[in-house]
């Protein structure tokens, strides 16, 4: 495998609670520089506004379409993974040989499926909800508006991410007995080792 540089390591960003267009615009920089990037978890990410007004405003967007012939675009995509990759699109000259390269460097998919699931994840805080709009303004889940347009997976990925965090559950139980069951391991080990030097000190007369 050939090396890219500094951007041969692959990026998995974890989608949720992030805003849809703050989120695109910093990944299509660093795709157009060169890092490879997956996006996780796209249901998740979130919209400013309410469901009902996003949902009007992707309605309008539908009645978009050639005038003599529907087939000929532009093509609608109801999943919220390829809702975000349209958007990023958008933000690449993605008619270009370059904007196309950066393009083949992005990865979406909802929720998280193997091998992602037990890689480690990233969030961008610049594109976080949490930081970057005022408490209260009112959001909308991508997953909800893709829903409401006629995406039919909604309760399929969530029935899927429920069993991979009972998955991961069960993992982080098992190694947390183990990391214990290896102290107390090892702390057994020290103090017979430490027994042993204190009497061979107190032959040679050292008293603590």
């Amino acid at each position: 495998m050939i090396s890219d540089g500094p951007f041969s390591k692959l990026i998995i960003v974890d989608g949720k609670g992030h805003l849809l267009g703050r989120l695109a615009s910093i990944v299509a920089k660093q795709l157009l520089q060169g890092q490879r990037i997956t996006v996780v978890r796209c249901e998740e990410l979130e919209v400013s506004g309410s469901l009902i007004r996003n949902k009007f405003k992707f309605m309008a967007f539908l009645r978009k379409h050639v005038t003599s012939n529907h087939r000929r675009g532009p093509f609608h995509h109801r999943s919220p993974s390829q809702m975000f990759l349209r958007t990023v699109r958008g933000m690449i000259p993605h008619k270009t040989k370059r904007g196309t390269l950066a393009m083949q460097r992005l990865r979406v998919y909802e929720g998280c499926p193997p091998p992602f699931d037990k890689s480690k994840k990233l969030v961008v805080p610049q594109a976080l909800r949490v930081i970057r709009l005022r408490p209260g303004r009112v959001t909308a889940r991508l997953g909800d508006v893709a829903q409401q347009v006629g995406w039919k997976y909604n309760d399929v990925i969530k029935a899927l991410e429920e069993k991979r965090r009972a998955r991961g559950k069960i993992y982080i139980e098992r190694k947390k007995a183990i990391l214990k069951a290896r102290a107390k391991t090892a702390s057994t080990i020290q103090t017979e080792e430490l027994k042993a030097v204190k009497e061979s000190l107190s032959q040679l007369g050292y008293k603590r």
